[in-house]
């Protein structure tokens, strides 16, 4: 029983806080320190829907690089590389995230369907998978040529591309109105088919 108080009394003579062990002060390295803590760097939100494999590159303000593309929808172009090479097509898509571009009816891949109820079977289609942008020429339909592109700046102050073999300029104010045409004819027919949808369920 003397043992007993005496380890008893002992145990009470050390001054115990919650930064020491058995009367020990405990130190804690600065690079586990609440305050070292660094923050994450670069933060990426992704706004597009990628693969999981594919990542973005980030501005610190956390929007994604957008690269400079020497293309644009609308424009025709000859394919210089890959499978698909000396095919003409004009692009209907591009994305500045990852320099990618999509042509129609070129570099086609086969994609499986599943059955969505008795109205929608399965089927296999054909879709239209993107191809990087260098993989491309600006075509001339008129020469028949390929050829790189170049910029300058018209009387009118506007600044245009042209290809450097035939002078042709590419960014017209014709070219636009058939793009813009083009445009809201889709959407008319996107709006008039849910209309003849409910129309015909009444």
């Amino acid at each position: 029983m003397a043992a007993m108080a005496a380890l008893q009394s002992s145990m009470t003579a050390l001054s115990l806080s919650s930064n020491s062990f058995l009367g020990q002060r405990l130190s804690i390295p600065p690079s586990l320190s609440p305050l070292h803590i660094k923050a994450r760097e670069n933060p990426c939100l992704i706004v597009v829907k990628l693969k999981r494999w594919e990542r973005k590159e980030c501005k610190p303000n956390s929007l994604p690089v957008l690269h400079k593309m020497h293309v644009k929808v609308g424009d025709t172009i000859k394919v210089i590389s890959g499978r698909d090479k000396g095919k003409i097509g004009e692009i209907s898509k591009i994305f500045k995230h990852n320099s990618t571009i999509v042509v129609k009816d070129i570099n086609l891949k086969t994609k499986h369907m599943k059955s969505r109820g008795e109205d929608q079977p399965g089927q296999i289609i054909k879709i239209e998978a993107p191809i990087h942008s260098s993989n491309v020429m600006l075509y001339s339909k008129e020469k028949d040529v390929t050829s790189r592109v170049g910029h300058k700046v018209l009387d009118t102050g506007k600044k245009v591309r042209y290809l450097i073999k035939t002078g042709e300029i590419l960014d017209s104010d014709e070219n636009w109105k058939k793009l813009k045409e083009a445009a809201k004819e889709k959407t008319e027919v996107a709006a008039a088919a849910p209309a003849a949808d409910t129309g015909a369920a009444s």
